[in-house]
């Protein structure tokens, strides 16, 4: 069977727009390129609607690519969302100041979060929530606990990449320092804290974690300077969300235990 020379002519220049596609790193949109055709002869699309349905492919393509690289940045330890909260479980939660805080309007403005509490009332998973919904925004962000955020830049000084590790804590949109206050920070701890804090202050939004009150943090870090200073940038602009209640973790074991305890007697039963 012969070929007619303009069949000959559209199959060049099929494999002519993969190339281009392809050449333009067009990856999605080259390897979709044969199914969106077929598409397009099956239901008569325009010319318009089926290049704009090929672009689509590699815009979404795209932006899954962005977002997993975002992910793997911001080394969230768990994928809560502001759903997986119970408000009703954690009556000393303000759910209002919440929600507005996931609407992310305070990085507009570069403001801060303090979340302030005992262990186990949900301040990490809070603030994970909001890194989170930051995060599928289309922000950079990071998380870090205090201490790992002063052996990192302890390192950093001792290898003389001090001005390096700085401008790595002041990139993120969101940098959340959880657990300030857990663990007895080294000597230059607070000073190397209080380093990144200025570094982000008025530029970029840092959301903390503590089980140390506001009062109390000149005698928890051991500097009063130091100490003073550091909360006057991140109360200059921030929204402060003190936890009183009862154990949100706590209880989500009890829950837990429980649940296991009923399917043991249903089982024996």
């Amino acid at each position: 069977m012969s070929t007619s020379p303009m069949q000959v002519s559209e199959a060049r220049r099929f494999q002519q727009l993969r190339g281009h596609l392809s050449y333009l790193k067009l990856n999605d949109a080259a390897e979709a390129l044969n199914r969106v055709l077929d598409q397009a002869r099956t239901e008569r699309m325009s010319l318009t609607a089926a290049l704009e349905r090929l672009l689509e492919i590699e815009v979404e393509a795209t932006e899954a690519r962005k977002l997993a690289a975002r992910e793997r940045f911001a080394c969230l330890p768990e994928p809560w969302t502001l759903t997986d909260f119970d408000f009703a479980a954690q009556p000393g939660v303000d759910e209002k100041l919440i929600r507005d805080l996931a609407t992310l309007r305070f990085l507009d403005d570069a403001s801060n979060v303090l979340f302030v509490g005992p262990p186990g009332v949900g301040k990490t998973m809070l603030s994970v929530a909001l890194g989170r919904a930051a995060v599928d925004a289309g922000h950079r962000v990071y998380f870090t606990t205090a201490a790992e955020l002063a052996a990192k830049c302890h390192k950093a000084a001792l290898e003389g990449r001090w001005k390096t590790c700085m401008r790595f804590f002041a990139g993120p949109k969101l940098l959340i320092i959880d657990e300030l206050g857990y663990l007895p920070l080294p000597e230059d701890g607070a000073s190397a804290l209080f380093q990144v804090i200025n570094q982000r202050y008025l530029k970029s939004s840092t959301i903390l974690t503590t089980n140390v009150g506001i009062a109390d943090w000149a005698g928890a870090f051991g500097d009063a300077t130091v100490a003073a200073a550091m909360l006057d940038r991140l109360l200059h602009r921030a929204a402060v969300a003190g936890i009183d209640g009862p154990s949100y973790r706590l209880r989500g074991h009890r829950n837990q235990a429980e649940a296991m305890r009923k399917g043991v007697n249903a089982r024996v039963s």
